[in-house]
């Protein structure tokens, strides 16, 4: 069983996602207006993968809103869903070197 959301741990880097907790085979909504989005970026691509290893990794062009960038995302595997950012300058924000990792209901 999934745990609770992370929305509130990370509302702080600016990034949340609905639904709150993801399901297998269904799309998220990622919405961010954090450190790239602050720093003027004017593309972003969010990074995502499943599991410790990033298991089908891939990037995704996120699209500009009145407060950041948010794009939707399927949600391929029910596992950790792992996510970083990345502005067209290749600067990334991971969190810290943590990513952004969200549980992901069957």
């Amino acid at each position: 069983m999934a745990r609770a959301s992370k929305n509130n741990e990370y509302l702080q880097n600016g990034l949340t996602i609905s639904p709150a907790v993801p399901t297998a085979g269904e799309k998220v909504k990622v919405q961010y207006d954090g450190l790239l989005s602050k720093s003027g970026a004017s593309d972003l691509y969010v990074h995502i993968g499943y599991g410790s290893n990033w298991q089908k990794s891939s990037f995704f062009k996120m699209n500009k809103s009145l407060t950041g960038f948010e794009a939707s995302l399927p949600v391929e595997y029910g596992d950790t869903m792992n996510l970083c950012f990345k502005d067209s300058a290749d600067n990334w924000d991971n969190n810290s070197g943590r990513n952004y990792s969200f549980d992901v209901s069957q």
